[in-house]
């Protein structure tokens, strides 16, 4: 089966300045994304996280590399009818009620006529916005705008979802409902991509992340297996007293211990984070 989202060897520079001095955005990045699960692709401002999705999406021409998504050619419109988008700061025009966003932006993607109000439905219902579906736009939170974007992004019912920074700026409650619409994706047998700064969420919510630091990947792995402290060991112990407690491993049969398991402990992604990235410039 071929990857959801296939990078190799991506780079892109921006040109600077009068003197058209290059900046390198994305260095020699190379990703697979697996198909039907949820992929965390994290890094500090200026990474090039954004970059590398505004490229995948076809939004920005690589300098040099090949994408391709869910095995089409990025850029293509076969690739773009089987994605859904929600950008970091999305721009909806404020007379529109959510109904009519989520419906226009349907019949953008092509959605036929006969499945149009069973697919808006469908989406606002994903994205707990039926009851305010018939307000305009301009009265909506910070968390309803990003609940609305979740619905337009996937009211064509794509293969592919690429949210980026969806919980930015939206308080605990939005973020766990978007949490909640993410895993629903998945249970869909969606991909879904996430870009966020809430290393919490994407630690609960992600199979698989990925770390980027000044336009390079430095790590990227199953989330379990990332985690995992395999220079440290913890001991279960079954029917423990206070000598056993007291004594070293050794001792412990002695004791009348019965070692239950031996496991690895698990560091927090955002711990993680911090000992791979050094700080990255803003793009």
């Amino acid at each position: 089966m071929t990857s959801a989202i296939s990078v190799r060897r991506l780079t892109k520079d921006f040109r600077i300045g009068l003197r058209g001095l290059k900046l390198r955005a994305v260095d020699d990045l190379s990703l697979e994304i697996p198909r039907g699960q949820v992929y965390g692709l994290l890094g500090p401002n200026g990474c090039g996280k954004s970059t590398t999705l505004k490229v995948v999406l076809g939004l920005v021409a690589p300098t040099a590399g090949e994408i391709s998504i869910l095995g089409e050619a990025s850029a293509t419109s076969a690739a773009r009818r089987r994605t859904g988008f929600l950008p970091e700061a999305p721009y909806f025009h404020k007379f529109l009620t959510g109904r009519e966003l989520v419906r226009y932006c349907a019949q953008l993607s092509g959605v036929s006529a006969g499945e149009l109000a069973s697919a808006v439905e469908d989406a606002l219902g994903l994205a707990a916005m039926v009851e305010a579906a018939d307000r305009p736009i301009g009265t909506y939170s910070k968390g309803m705008l990003q609940r609305i974007g979740f619905a337009q992004a996937v009211v064509h019912d794509p293969e592919l979802v690429i949210l980026d920074e969806p919980t930015a700026g939206v308080d605990p409650v939005g973020s766990a409902a978007i949490g909640r619409m993410i895993h629903a994706m998945r249970d869909k047998g969606k991909t879904v991509v996430l870009c966020s700064h809430l290393l919490g969420q994407v630690e609960q919510v992600c199979d698989r992340v990925a770390i980027m630091d000044r336009g390079k990947l430095v790590l990227e792995g199953a989330v379990d297996d990332v985690l995992a402290r395999r220079d440290r060991h913890i001991l279960t112990v079954e029917a423990m007293t206070p000598a056993a407690r007291a004594a070293a491993e050794a001792a412990l049969a002695a004791h009348g211990a019965t070692v239950v398991s031996v496991t690895h402990p698990r560091r927090s992604l955002e711990d993680l984070f911090r000992e791979l990235v050094t700080g990255s410039r803003d793009a």
